[in-house]
């Protein structure tokens, strides 16, 4: 005997048109085509739905997707476009260490005259003054390069 269903999928009509559209246009990603296939053949608006297994071997997917997709869709109030569709990151997984402050005062320093024996600025030069200077964060010389080929200077 199976067990009972935890988490039940009932489309609206317009959800269940919405996905039809997903699946049979092919200009969507594979993970939220299959998103959509599995959440249709859970859908026991017009009838009862299989049992996950039998859900999981039609779409070509694991058990546990189906059982995730269908929690999902419990859990979210039925909100289909948050279920097939990735979720938007926050934040970058890396704050960026050159911000627009910090690109124009390295610009600023390439520019302006360089030290007292030198001729011109160098690499290796801007990276060893960029440690000295306060409110610029230390930068290896070929992030600096790129922050300066990025703004089309030259050090020759």
């Amino acid at each position: 005997m199976p067990r009972p269903k935890e988490f039940t999928v009932r489309l609206k009509a317009a959800d269940r048109v919405k996905l039809t559209k997903v699946v049979s246009s092919g200009t969507h990603p594979a993970r939220m085509i299959t998103r959509a296939r599995v959440l249709l053949a859970l859908d026991e608006s017009q009838g009862d739905a299989p049992d996950r297994r039998v859900v999981a071997e039609r779409v070509g997917t694991s058990e546990s997707t189906v059982y995730l997709l269908a929690k999902a869709f419990a859990t979210q109030g039925g909100g289909v476009e948050e279920v097939i569709g990735r979720k938007k990151r926050a934040t970058p997984p890396v704050e960026p260490k050159v911000t627009g402050d910090v690109e124009a005062r390295l610009i600023a320093l390439a520019c302006s005259q360089p030290p007292p024996g030198r001729q011109r600025w160098t690499l290796r030069l801007l990276e060893k003054h960029v440690l000295l200077t306060e409110g610029i964060p230390p930068m290896d010389h070929s992030t600096i390069g790129r922050v300066l080929k990025r703004g089309r200077l030259n050090l020759t």
